[in-house]
């Protein structure tokens, strides 16, 4: 079971030289680093230095997978860095291994031009929805409409809205981006598998080869991961072993926070691995 403090720690980027930090693992019971966590170490470790700005967007590249068990080496090379926008680049290591690199892009809050947003789509609230992941941890997850991802024979549109939140988690701006960047990674491979038979979540590293492949997050407003976060998912296309999502995150209050999109793989295992967790 996730506990807040283990999330929060591996947000904790311990100095390892100029531009350079090492980091420890969540265990998300996986077998490998949970793309989540690289996620928010990329956003935490772009964010260095730059006081007064906020994470715009994250794109990451998922190159290799990590070992949970060994700490992560995370390297940052600075863009440029000016009074409205400043990025850089952070790629994420274990030894000789890269896992993922990715660029951030950072942003200066400047009052309105024009203003405009998609409404929360219609959704039942959290109390109704399936639990999912560890239930009651720090990472709390309901499945929209009691919809139940592992069940393979429980078909349905390529749609699906999941609550989340963070029991617990600091009032702090940076660790509500990383957080929900954390969040993002988990559902849009199973947005996807929904219209098909015989394909669900729980045979993912069973039968089933999934992973993600990319990941580009972009933060409209301030979104506090203690509290409940409605992502709304849509995979208009799956195929040639691949799959495309898209995702819009809101506040309870109906207020859009964030969107991303997604390429992942889907592919059936080789014969020799099928029924072996990965």
């Amino acid at each position: 079971m996730l506990t807040i403090d283990a999330l929060v720690g591996a947000l904790d980027l311990e100095p390892a030289g100029p531009g350079r930090y090492r980091a420890g693992n969540v265990d998300a019971g996986h077998g490998v680093i949970f793309g989540g966590q690289l996620l928010a170490q990329s956003l935490v470790a772009g964010l260095a230095g730059h006081e007064g700005k906020s994470v715009k967007t994250v794109h990451t590249v998922f190159a290799r997978g990590g070992r949970p068990d060994a700490p992560v080496d995370i390297a940052v090379e600075g863009m440029h860095a000016g009074r409205a926008f400043a990025s850089s680049t952070v790629t994420i290591s274990q030894g000789e291994r890269l896992c993922t690199r990715s660029l951030v892009l950072l942003t200066a809050d400047e009052p309105d031009f024009i203003r405009h947003a998609d409404p929360m789509p219609e959704a039942p609230g959290p109390g109704g929805g399936r639990p999912a992941g560890d239930g009651e941890g720090a990472w709390q997850v309901r499945i929209a409409g009691d919809v139940d991802v592992d069940d393979p024979e429980a078909v349905g549109p390529a749609d699906l809205d999941v609550w989340t939140r963070f029991a617990g988690a600091p009032d702090d701006p940076t660790v509500d981006q990383a957080l929900l960047a954390f969040a993002t990674d988990g559902f849009l491979i199973a947005t996807a598998m929904r219209p098909h038979a015989g394909v669900g979540q729980a045979q993912a590293h069973v039968t089933v080869s999934t992973g993600v492949v990319s990941h580009t997050l972009t933060f409209h407003e301030p979104a506090p991961a203690r509290e409940w976060l409605l992502l709304s998912h849509h995979s208009p296309y799956a195929g040639r072993g691949r799959c495309y999502g898209t995702a819009d995150v809101f506040r309870a209050d109906g207020a859009m926070v964030a969107s991303y999109v997604q390429d992942g793989m889907i592919r059936p295992l080789p014969a020799e691995r099928a029924g072996s967790v990965l």
